[in-house]
């Protein structure tokens, strides 16, 4: 995990940042070659050491209870760097992020604590750090194979943990 939060790309705004659907990307500006594309419906099919991590991020006992029982789907647009995922979690509803890897954006963690995150290319992956005033965490998002897509989460205490969504759609 880095040890200084990165300064890159632009600043989106918080209401910028949560406009639109998955369907609504704008083009992107092209990706890397060789980078994956990540769009699709893709399913929470496992989670391995997720309550640990939350426990480090600071999110409550009961929420991080409710966390482990429920599932969730990202629906992901990708067109080149513009990225468009709809987060829905059953019984908790949804969350919106669009953004352009390489920018920041503003997002509200599960904790309800307001986060930028900086996101970049880093070979085949998404690499997003999310920082707030008490906390921060590293997410990259990688595809294992067409069907398979991890996202590692690492907190600034060093907690580890994985998120294995299974492609379900288009």
């Amino acid at each position: 995990m880095a040890e200084a939060a990165p300064q890159f790309g632009t600043k989106t705004s918080p209401e910028d940042a949560k406009k639109g659907s998955p369907e609504d990307v704008k083009k992107g500006s092209p990706s890397p070659p060789g980078s994956p594309n990540f769009s699709g419906r893709w399913r929470l099919a496992e989670s391995v050491n997720f309550d640990p991590f939350l426990k480090d991020c600071n999110v409550g006992y009961l929420k991080r209870q409710v966390a482990g029982m429920v599932t969730s789907e990202h629906h992901i647009n990708q067109e080149g760097n513009a990225m468009a995922v709809e987060v829905t979690t059953m019984g908790r509803g949804s969350k919106h992020q669009e953004y352009e890897v390489g920018n920041e954006f503003i997002e509200t963690e599960i904790n309800g604590e307001e986060a930028v995150v900086n996101t970049e290319w880093d070979g085949p992956t998404i690499k997003e750090l999310h920082r707030t005033d008490s906390f921060e965490y590293e997410l990259v998002r990688t595809l294992e194979n067409e069907e398979t897509m991890v996202l590692k989460l690492e907190s600034n205490k060093g907690t580890k943990a994985e998120r294995i969504y299974k492609k379900v759609g288009l």
